[in-house]
């Protein structure tokens, strides 16, 4: 039985020599497993719960960026181009002599405000005073004749032949008469209409021919403003019934003048289609050829919201604004319009009420705590 059992003992103690010598290292791994790594884990909370109370100090302390914000109120927009213009008056005509003769009478002179039918000058008549009571002399002649051969033809004392030669001659010598009569009132030179007179190109004692210039009127109470429209905007003018216009010769007065007429075809150099603009010119203040900026509306919004142009920014390739409320500003996208000055029009993305950043908005970012320094609610209180 001993040889059997002593290789037993002798495996026994050997086992128990190399747990004995292993518990130094197991009661490492067991500190490292139950003592040191809960202990790390709490050193990297620690460390981390201490860099996060430093960052909240540092924002803290750090100052809030200054900024100024704009309050979004509805208004009037409207997108409007100027175009430049000329006055020319409602009618300009060149009288002429309609019968050769003498000047012997001159009645007006330049800037004489005439009326249709005022005498604009006097010819010598002799001639055609002469000629039309000749020609009223035949005609009353003829007449005469012609009632006596009426009555001799009842009588059948003439024939019906020398009846119709006497009515022919009645005819022939009133038409002769009325156009005397004719050439004696034109001899009398008379304004065709009422305006003013521009150029008077005759004195007394000139001679003038069929067809010469006698005066030039002008009807100036009453103007037309010609603009030269480019294509692209044509569909707007056709829109338009009322026009805003600036007249810098008379100090940069403003005036409306009304729609009239838009041509059909184009300046062939400028290709531009005239627009002509009437207005009201009762104190003769405007006069033909002065220059005129027209304002020509495109687009209009009657209760729009609009923002500086300088106040869009762009995040992630989105355009929009910094609208702040109670010190903390968020990045809004918005949809952008028409352009009005230095506003544009906004679309979509924007409220009434909305307050958003037109000073400072450049240098903060969103969710950001920012200090308002003013608040606006117009862009006139900015510049104060």
């Amino acid at each position: 039985m001993e040889p059997t059992t002593r290789p037993w003992t002798v495996l026994k103690r050997t086992l128990l020599r190399l747990v004995w010598h292993s518990l130094p290292f197991a009661a490492v791994v067991v500190a490292v497993l139950f003592v040191i790594l809960p202990l790390g884990r709490k050193i990297t909370a620690e460390k981390a719960e201490l860099a996060e109370k430093q960052s909240r100090h540092v924002q803290q302390t750090q100052a809030a960026t200054r900024v100024i914000t704009l309050e979004m109120i509805p208004e009037d927009l409207a997108e409007t181009i100027n175009l430049p213009g000329v006055v020319k008056p409602w009618k300009a005509l060149e009288v002429v002599s309609e019968v050769a003769g003498k000047i012997m009478e001159k009645k007006v002179d330049e800037g004489s405000v005439v009326n249709q039918g005022d005498i604009l000058a006097v010819m010598d008549q002799r001639d055609y005073q002469n000629a039309y009571e000749s020609a009223r002399a035949s005609y009353e002649t003829a007449l005469l004749t012609r009632n006596r051969f009426e009555a001799l033809s009842e009588q059948q004392f003439i024939t019906q032949s020398q009846l119709e030669d006497a009515s022919a001659r009645v005819k022939t010598s009133r038409a002769a008469m009325e156009n005397a009569k004719l050439n004696l009132d034109r001899s009398i030179i008379r304004s065709p209409m009422a305006g003013v007179v521009d150029g008077a190109h005759i004195e007394e004692g000139s001679y003038l021919g069929v067809g010469d210039p006698v005066v030039r009127i002008l009807q100036i109470h009453k103007l037309k403003i010609q603009v030269g429209i480019p294509e692209s905007d044509v569909p707007a003018v056709r829109k338009i019934d009322r026009f805003d216009m600036v007249i810098d010769a008379l100090g940069g007065r403003k005036y409306t003048g009304q729609y009239h007429y838009l041509y059909k075809t184009t300046d062939n150099m400028a290709r531009l289609y005239n627009l002509e603009i009437s207005l009201d010119n009762p104190d003769f203040e405007i006069l033909p050829d002065m220059f005129v900026r027209v304002a020509i509306v495109k687009n209009r919004d009657t209760k729009g919201l609009g923002v500086p142009m300088y106040a869009l920014v762009t995040r992630n390739n989105q355009t929009g604004v910094f609208v702040e409320n109670n010190g903390l500003v968020r990045f809004v996208p918005v949809e952008t319009g028409f352009q009005e000055g230095w506003k544009i029009q906004i679309v979509s993305g924007l409220s009434s009420g909305d307050n958003v950043v037109v000073v400072g908005h450049r240098i903060i970012e969103d969710k950001e705590q920012v200090k308002v320094d003013r608040r606006v609610r117009s862009m006139a209180e900015l510049e104060q």
